[in-house]
């Protein structure tokens, strides 16, 4: 089979599609043929090495497709059947292997590249909106990056919840897709802070930053005292580190550096949190923008796509 492999940590140069051995399901394990697999931040930080893999390594952490083969033990789950899963690494590849706990099904009649554009981020939208921070009618949410996968399900997701809605965009025609989404408010990165404290009457109650460094400090000058401050992603680099007296000094604010694993640790809260996220899909009010595709072998072009802020929504591969 193909599979993209890291070998080196580095730029989007360091990708390589290599033949590998098709692997083999193991006792309680599961050989899915990918039909479509999704592109995340996390895949570009692994491969940057700000979180350290052993190497060489496949990258990627989501994917959908079809049951080839189960292993031993394995029950429920059989050949023929449409399954999703995230969190799993070894994704960029025409197949992979996972532990069936892992798998979610596909429900009848969703597309697979709808499964594997959704399955991650809708997860992390849901435990972000219902379990970091819960939000409620009459909140005021600002989310940056707001164009993006995560970004455009969490404006409508949080619009669907009664909150108000602020959205950060770098152009013009970004922030035309956050107002099409639902936000009620699209702002340019430049002066957000003030712009979103001005509107807001004051501040809002949660900040969810999946960029990271270069707005971290407009987020926490953006919160009304004893405000939330999520910060889930770092797609501009890693935040430095800062003295927890900011947090004092600027209202008795809230930090917390959450991430998707924690939210899904047990079969029964993935099932849950997935199937919310399907059923939305399925209903018709969650809507999934599929930005890019790029087939397996330019994995690289993807992800410079990706890192440079050239695409919208979901960017997948196609095996």
């Amino acid at each position: 089979m193909k599979a993209v492999r890291v070998h080196q940590t580095g730029g989007p140069e360091v990708l390589a599609l290599e033949d590998l051995p098709t692997p083999e399901p193991g006792p309680g394990e599961v050989l899915v043929k990918l039909l479509a697999i999704g592109v995340n931040y996390i895949d570009t930080y692994k491969r940057r090495g700000l979180y350290p893999m052993p190497l060489p390594f496949t990258l990627g952490e989501e994917g959908a497709g079809v049951v080839e083969k189960v292993g031993e033990g394995v029950v429920g789950v059989r050949p023929g059947d449409k399954v999703a899963f995230a969190n799993v690494q070894g994704a960029y590849a025409q197949y992979q292997v996972v532990p069936a706990e892992r798998l979610v099904p596909v429900p009848a009649g969703l597309d697979p590249k709808l499964a594997a554009a959704s399955l991650l981020q809708g997860m992390t939208v849901h435990y972000l909106l219902k379990g970091t921070y819960p939000v409620r009618p009459g909140d005021q949410v600002l989310v940056h990056a707001g164009a993006g996968g995560v970004g455009l399900l969490l404006i409508q997701w949080a619009k669907r919840l009664g909150a108000t809605v602020y959205a950060t965009a770098s152009t013009e025609e970004k922030r035309a897709l956050c107002l099409e989404a639902g936000a009620d408010y699209a702002l340019p990165y430049e002066g957000f802070a003030q712009a979103v404290k001005a509107l807001s009457g004051g501040g809002v109650d949660v900040v969810y930053d999946g960029v990271g460094q270069s707005t971290f400090e407009g987020s926490l000058e953006a919160l009304r005292p004893r405000g939330y401050l999520v910060l889930f992603g770092q797609s501009s680099g890693p935040v430095p580190p800062f003295d927890p007296q900011v947090l004092n000094r600027k209202g008795s604010l809230f930090l917390t550096r959450p991430t998707l694993h924690h939210y899904t640790a047990t079969r029964k809260e993935l099932l849950f949190r997935a199937g919310e996220v399907f059923e939305a899909i399925r209903a018709g009010w969650l809507r999934v923008r599929i930005g890019a595709e790029f087939p397996l072998e330019k994995a690289r072009e993807a992800h410079e796509a990706l890192e440079g802020r050239k695409t919208t929504g979901k960017v997948l591969l196609i095996p």
